[in-house]
């Protein structure tokens, strides 16, 4: 869907496409000595990021260390975490913590006066090093470096603009392959903008909304990695979808979690009539890693015939938890469950992606100025499972690592750019083709491709996932382009990544549990698809 029309061409030193903790920090790592455009979907503020409640893992405190997070990780991680990168990333977390405080995020202290900001401890951890900004860390992160990145002069922010497609050097028939911008969507007026950039970072998160049940927000439909795959990327462990345990359960609660550290400070999870199931399943307890507890959680719902469980705190006091916990004490009170009276009604939903595109130490993909970060991305740091809070850490980290190698890189010049050409499509007869497939395909993931799998429930998804690639890819080529039938298109195609990476497991691990595979395999050995070319 090209023309030849070379005009109206936008440029960007760094196109960056999304506006998380890695795109806003990435962003403001370049802006002093690059044009750096950010295309967000929506807001600036309506990524995943700002909905993080627990905090950032960093190694601060004088009887904590870095092996002992590294080995956290790796233990987490189900042996499949790359050593390399888990070092790498455990060893930046003190300078990562210490940049973002340099800008200015206001994190907890401890009450003693001393000024020490206080740590708390989550699943899988062995010792307190999380740093938050009481249960709503990620949201003071993101209001205090978008408040930096809308007046730095040298930052252009694209809301409501949702990518189309990477332009790259191969589709325009050009015998060196990179990467030379995209074609962005303005959702608002329905234009299609073409952008040139010497580097494109995709920021654009994870996949949650793939599952009819998550903990993400709306905006979380798999887009960067669906590009990447789509102009040529390989894509890694992406059967590894972690379901956080704990989704607040109640009819006007969408997409509410419950924080990880209100297990950390003692949170007990029960079944109705108040006994405790956990220690059954793991001998942590509550404080095992997430895929131990939403499978234990899963379990003990089938047996019993549960719609959930429930996760009690109140035996700390109502002050304690107004102050560690205000987010969630205030949203809970809001829904008439007071929670230092009575337990939280919980269920596990699809919290975050581990696998992604794969990328180097300086978060590079297979092409050349094409760059991935945060959940986009397949680093090695997660394995077969994400340690709690090490997400926030890995986006910064690698988001440094990346604007290194962007400064030091010769710019290319670019060849002219052809337009969006919309000459041959019109507009969409009937919408209702979108909402229906969007439904069908998250009501299948979740029920053929969830917590526990076998092989036969995959084989049927794969099956329908495969008749609606086909149906949306025709309406792709017929219709106007929206913003719905992008993310749909995305979905579907990394749907399509998670199912084939899970019939291509034989065994469980981590968070790919197969009732079909039920034993892990003495060698840990990453899923690596390949795009046809």
């Amino acid at each position: 869907m090209l023309s030849s029309n070379p005009n109206n061409v936008v440029h960007f030193d760094t196109l960056i496409i999304g506006s998380g903790l890695a795109g806003l920090s990435l962003a403001l790592k370049l802006a002093d000595k690059q044009k750096i455009g950010i295309a967000t979907k929506k807001l600036l503020l309506d990524g995943a990021s700002a909905w993080a409640q627990g905090g950032i893992a960093a190694v601060q405190s004088p009887d904590d260390s870095l092996a002992d997070h590294i080995q956290d990780t790796q233990k987490a991680g189900a042996g499949l975490c790359d050593p390399v990168t888990t070092r790498f990333v455990v060893e930046q977390g003190a300078n990562a913590v210490r940049w973002l405080i340099d800008q200015g995020v206001p994190f907890s202290k401890e009450e003693n006066g001393t000024g020490e900001f206080h740590l708390t401890r989550e699943g899988g951890h062995s010792h307190r090093r999380i740093i938050h900004a009481a249960d709503a860390t990620g949201k003071a992160v993101q209001q205090t470096l978008s408040e930096k990145v809308l007046s730095h002069p040298n930052i252009t922010v694209l809301e409501n603009h949702i990518a189309v497609d990477l332009i790259t050097a191969k589709k325009l028939g050009l015998s060196e392959q990179r990467c030379l911008g995209a074609y962005i969507l303005n959702s608002t007026t329905g234009d299609v903008l073409t952008v040139a950039a010497n580097n494109t970072v995709l920021t654009t998160g994870g996949a949650g909304k793939v599952y009819l049940y998550t903990t993400n927000p709306d905006t979380a439909t798999g887009d960067g990695i669906a590009m990447g795959w789509r102009a040529g990327c390989r894509v890694s462990n992406m059967e590894f979808m972690q379901f956080h345990p704990t989704c607040l359960y109640h009819p006007h609660a969408k997409s509410f979690l419950i924080s990880e550290a209100v297990r950390g400070e003692g949170g007990l999870l029960k079944l109705p009539d108040g006994t405790r199931f956990m220690p059954w399943h793991d001998e942590r307890g509550e404080l095992a890693p997430r895929d131990v507890v939403a499978r234990a959680i899963d379990y003990e719902m089938k047996k019993r015939g549960l719609d959930c469980v429930y996760l009690d705190i109140s035996h700390q006091s109502e002050s304690f938890l107004r102050e560690h916990f205000p987010t969630i004490h205030a949203r809970c009170l809001a829904l008439g469950i007071d929670i230092a009276k009575q337990p939280i009604p919980v269920v596990p939903a699809m919290h975050f992606t581990c696998g992604g595109l794969m990328t180097d130490l300086n978060a590079r993909t297979d092409i050349p100025d094409l760059y991935a970060i945060g959940e986009t991305a397949s680093t090695g740091l997660h394995g077969a499972n994400r340690l709690a809070s090490n997400s926030l850490l890995e986006c910064l980290v690698f988001a440094d690592s990346a604007s290194k190698d962007i400064l030091h890189k010769s710019m290319h010049a670019i060849p002219p750019l052809p337009n969006w050409d919309e000459s041959r499509v019109t507009d969409a007869d009937e919408l209702v083709v979108i909402s229906h497939n969007w439904d069908e395909l998250r009501r299948f993931m979740w029920d053929y491709v969830g917590i526990v799998r076998t092989t036969k429930r995959l084989q049927r998804a794969h099956h329908r996932i495969k008749l609606l690639h086909e149906e949306i890819n025709e309406y792709y080529r017929n219709f106007h382009v929206t913003s719905d039938l992008l993310e749909l298109r995305n979905l579907v195609q990394t749907a399509d990544l998670i199912v084939q990476s899970a019939l291509s497991r034989h065994e469980s691990r981590g968070l790919h549990f197969s009732k079909d595979y039920p034993t892990t395999l003495p060698n840990a050995i990453p899923t690596i698809l390949q795009p046809k070319t």
